[in-house]
Parts: C-alpha cells; structure tokens; sequence
C-alpha cells in the first residue's frame, strides 16, 4: 500500500491473545484463506487412523448404503495400483464430496493435514506468498495482498482472477475450476525460498498474467498507526485483519490517539482486510457507537435473527470518522464499516468491497479433522446484504497504482478540512 509523502513511521504493537474465533479466514492464511467463522474452537486429541464400520448407526437405519459400499469395494478390488488405495483418504474424499455437493464454495470439511495448515496460519506469521483468496462467483480470486508481501511486490492485485497453479517442485500444474479453498491454500503455500507461479485474469481482460513468486516467512500485525494531514492532526489506522491478537493491539492504539491531545478525528482504513474473528468486528464498532446498539444482525433459517450489540463504552464515540474500503475489504470489514456508515452516517471512501455476506462455524475432530459449516447470512444494522455486491462507498475514487500518492487516503484526509 502507498503513502503519502512525509508520513512518519508507523507504529506496530504486539499482541495479545483473545478468545474468540470467525470469519476468513478467515482468519488470515499464508495464501490468505478466509471463513466467516463465528466464534469458538473446540479441542481435539488427534488419532492417527480412521478405523471403518459398516455397521450404521441407529438412527440412520433407513439411509440405504449399499451402493457406497458396492463402488467402494469395486474400486479396493480392482484399481491396478494398490498403493494408492488409503482407507483413510477414501474415507476423507467421501465426505469432502458429500459436503462440496451443496455448492457453497465457503462449507468445506478438512482432512487432518488441511485443517492444520489453518490452525497453523491462524497464529499470524506463516510462510507464503501473502495474498488473501476468496471467490468471486465461482472464480478463485485474490481478495488482498498483504502489505509487503512477496505476492504486493510481483505486482498481485486484490481482484485478480487465479485461473492455473503451478509448482514443478510440488508436481502441480492444475487449473482453479472446481477447485476449494483448502486445496487452493495447500497448493499455494509452501516453505520460504520456493516458488510458485500464478496464472491471472485482470479488470475483465482474457490475456493471461504469468507471475512467479517466491516465498517467503511473513509476520503480519494487525493494527498500525499513523498521523497525517495538516499538522499531523488525524489519527490513520490501518486494519489490516481481524486476528487473535488484534484486539490487545486495538486497545494500545487508542491509548496513542487518546494521548495525542490535538487529533481531530480518526480514518479508519480497512482496504485489503479481509476479514477475520466475528467478535473483534463487534468489539471495535463498540469503541465508536453507542452502548446498546447493533452491530451486525445474523440470520439463520427457521430462527429468529440475531443481533449483536455493543455492550461497553467506546473510548472514541466523539471522534469524527472516515472509513477507506476497496475490493480488498471482506468479511468482519464489511461488518465493521456497515455497521459504522448505518448508525453514525459514517462516509466510505474508495471502492466497492468485496462482498461476503455470509457466517461459518468451525468444529473439530477427534481425529484432527475439521468442518466448517456456512450456518447464517449477516446483515448491516439497516438490514443490508452484502453478499456478492459488496458496500458501496459514499466517495468513489480508485488508487493510482503508477503514482506514488496515496490518492484515497489523501481523499479522505480532506474530508475533515483544513
């Protein structure tokens, strides 16, 4: 991300660790990969075999599994390579099949080693190219790339289509369609010093973009601060995810504003987030809005909606704020600047957001396995969808990527005058 001349240094605080759990990805992976995970992690003791029953369990009586088994022993009898033929895996492909068939891109079962890249990447430093992945429709596509990330410097944009993976070292060479998040995530990871190469579609173009990227070891903060404009009187924040650690961050960054005795409103810049912990979006717009308020409202099927709403006093509510969104912006963002433009006729400047609209549950296994269930839609305070149409902001205006400036974020500083 640019910056506007003169800018001092920012400010990065260390974490602590909260806890609550959701969104991306969502939280945020070395691929970025991110869910709209709502809100706890359940512990597991990891076995290290599946153990097969064909027996069925009562209440599942009815369910007629014979030609499951007929094509499963067909294939253990027949198929010339019997190397190949892993119960476990079978058994994993099977239900990762039947949870694929609903079509939700975002409801995905993980097989040990894929639910552990998740766990792993969840902590925040992680080795990759550092890009966040979503899909827009059924298109694999680059939500962000991490400020600084070897992905940022090979010139990867937040809207580029992924069509082709390719890693001579891992043996892959695959197009994206049909492809999930996790089998994205394992293909594009991989340990520092390796590399990767990306086929991309950019700004509705069918010219193919051929980009070679190597890994690196990425350590990303959440939160760092800035003060721009005249006389460095406004406070510019950078969120860059909704992570563990983002709320022990938040707190030490409020403190600094609230130090600065001369700073007259706060831009709050959520470009390139992609999303995160549910919870941390809540409690963030709960330092800006009136306890008591809403937040987000989730909306489930067959259940009355639910909302959140604040339940502290925010340190900040009279400060005047200005949002910055572009396509970058997803998930537990969109949550937060919907939230913020609802309730306080807080002004969005930029681009459209990304627009996911939707909440996952996690669950693990004994095993070491993981599901992650779509169970709800949210909606703004007002009651907004996002999904797949994102936030409109109040002032459009695109970032130069040839210039230097920081045209949105020097928009915005305008907007508390001279």
């Amino acid at each position: 991300m640019k910056s506007i001349k003169n800018l001092p240094k920012l400010d990065i605080h260390s974490a602590r660790k909260i806890i609550t759990f959701l969104l991306f990805i969502s939280l945020i992976f070395s691929v970025g990969y991110f869910f709209g995970l709502k809100g706890y992690r359940i512990a597991v003791n990891k076995a290290s075999k599946v153990t097969i029953n064909r027996n069925l369990p009562p209440d599942k009586q009815s369910v007629d599994f014979s030609f499951f088994w007929r094509v499963w022993d067909e294939v253990s009898s027949n198929y010339f390579d019997k190397s190949k033929i892993r119960p476990a895996d079978m058994v994993y492909g099977a239900i990762g099949g039947m949870v694929s068939a609903l079509g939700d891109p975002y409801t995905v079962f993980l097989p040990p080693h894929e639910n552990k890249v998740v766990q792993e990447d969840l902590s925040g430093s992680f080795e990759g190219i550092g890009i966040q992945i979503g899909f827009k429709g059924n298109q694999l596509a680059v939500i962000a790339p991490l400020p600084g990330s070897p992905a940022e410097k090979a010139g990867i944009r937040a809207g580029d289509f992924i069509v082709g993976i390719k890693d001579e070292a891992k043996k892959i060479d695959r197009g994206t369609v049909g492809i999930n998040l996790p089998e994205a995530v394992q293909a594009i990871r991989g340990k520092a010093g390796t590399k990767v190469i990306l086929t991309l579609l950019r700004g509705g173009s069918d010219k193919a973009i051929i980009v070679e990227v190597t890994r690196e070891k990425i350590d990303v903060p959440s939160v760092t601060l800035s003060f721009v404009g005249p006389n460095e009187s406004v406070a510019h924040i950078q969120l860059i995810k909704f992570a563990s650690e983002t709320n022990g961050e938040w707190t030490k960054t409020v403190k600094k504003i609230l130090d600065k005795s001369d700073t007259v409103g706060i831009i709050l810049d959520l470009r390139n987030n992609p999303g995160g912990y549910l919870e941390t979006s809540v409690d963030i717009a709960s330092e800006f809005i009136g306890s008591g308020n809403t937040v987000v409202v989730e909306e489930r099927s067959n259940t009355p909606k639910k909302e959140y709403k604040v339940k502290r006093t925010g340190k900040l509510l009279d400060r005047k704020i200005v949002i910055l969104i572009n396509g970058g912006s997803a998930s537990a963002s969109e949550i937060l600047a919907g939230a913020l433009r609802d309730d306080l006729k807080t002004k969005l400047v930029g681009e459209t957001s990304f627009g996911k609209g939707t909440v996952q549950e996690p669950e693990e296994f004994e095993n070491g396995s993981g599901l992650h269930i779509t169970i709800a839609k949210w909606l703004t305070p007002l009651g907004t969808w996002v999904n797949e149409k994102g936030l409109e902001p109040d002032i459009k205006i695109k970032d130069n990527p040839d210039t230097k400036e920081d045209e949105q974020l020097e928009e915005a500083i305008k907007l508390f005058g001279n």
